[in-house]
């Protein structure tokens, strides 16, 4: 059955969430009144590093509105003006619950693609009597694709063009300078062209981020596949760019071969090879807006 796997892993991260969260709970409990725990923050500047979810969620009672654009391939050459011709996008609306629940949704132009998600902090860095080296999060999204097939040769069901990932986000703040993380990711795919590719793939992200300013970073991320068979022509996303912040802004500047800007395809469907200059220049711009007393 295709939902077996995933049923498996989402009734394990349950689970490991709960047993952590009442491990965490147990150790605020324990703190005396005159003792204090400071928690980690700023991690990244904003919930993503390029393309992936990054440790810091959304404040509560904040809406962050994202705007994500990617030019064409820089090897189409002038005559495309190195891909500024050619664009795809993404609208997003990121909302802050409570101090580790966020949840949003949005919409890309690839592929005509609606995607939403839910970002749970298990754990927080902290500092104090009782520390915790590490932020540990996890992240569900869902995503369909609603472009026109041609139906006498692709006959589908609503079903078949969902695709899903869990993704748990383990990382640390070093310093105010230096942050890393690391994100196992299980993508499932309810359809996939052939049966010699797998419905299920796992990936492994690398991300990090180097502070060179008080209001400019550099980060990085690659997402490797380390077990699943996928489409030959498919490569491992790798993401290079700078943040800047400016007020309610922050501008992210990126190169990047992932043309998708939804988590199930930048994972699975990357066709772009850095050797070959197939690499998209791009932006995110995040906005936030305060809905609602965050003391409410």
């Amino acid at each position: 059955m295709p939902f077996a796997k995933p049923s498996l892993f989402v009734l394990f991260v349950l689970f490991f969430t709960l047993h952590l969260q009442a491990q965490d709970d147990d150790l605020l409990s324990s703190l005396g009144e005159e003792e204090t725990t400071t928690f980690t923050n700023a991690s990244f500047k904003t919930n993503r590093v390029i393309n992936l979810h990054s440790l810091e969620n959304t404040a509560p009672g904040v809406m962050d509105f994202k705007v994500s654009h990617r030019f064409g391939f820089v090897d189409q050459g002038l005559y495309d003006l190195f891909g500024l011709d050619n664009a795809s996008m993404r609208l997003g609306f990121e909302f802050g619950l409570t101090d580790r629940l966020a949840a949003g949704f949005g919409r890309a132009s690839y592929q005509k693609t609606y995607d939403g998600f839910v970002k749970y902090k298990i754990f927080r860095q902290k500092t104090g009597h009782q520390s915790f080296p590490l932020t540990v999060a996890y992240v569900a999204t869902m995503a369909v694709k609603t472009i026109k097939l041609d139906e006498t040769q692709h006959p589908q069901l609503f079903s078949s063009r969902l695709n899903y990932t869990h993704q748990l986000i383990i990382g640390r703040k070093f310093s105010d300078a230096l942050s890393f993380q690391v994100t196992p990711i299980l993508v499932h795919r309810n359809m996939v062209p052939v049966q010699a590719i797998d419905n299920d793939l796992i990936y492994v992200a690398l991300a990090g981020r180097v502070k060179l300013t008080k209001w400019i970073s550099v980060n990085a991320e690659y997402i490797p596949l380390v077990a699943g068979a996928i489409d030959p022509q498919y490569k491992n996303s790798l993401s290079l760019g700078f943040d800047i912040e400016t007020g309610g802004h922050v501008f992210q500047l990126h190169f990047t071969n992932s043309t998708s800007m939804s988590d199930h395809s930048i994972f699975s469907e990357t066709v772009g090879d850095w050797g070959k200059g197939q690499v998209h220049f791009g932006f995110n711009i995040s906005r936030v807006f305060t809905l609602w007393n965050k003391k409410g």
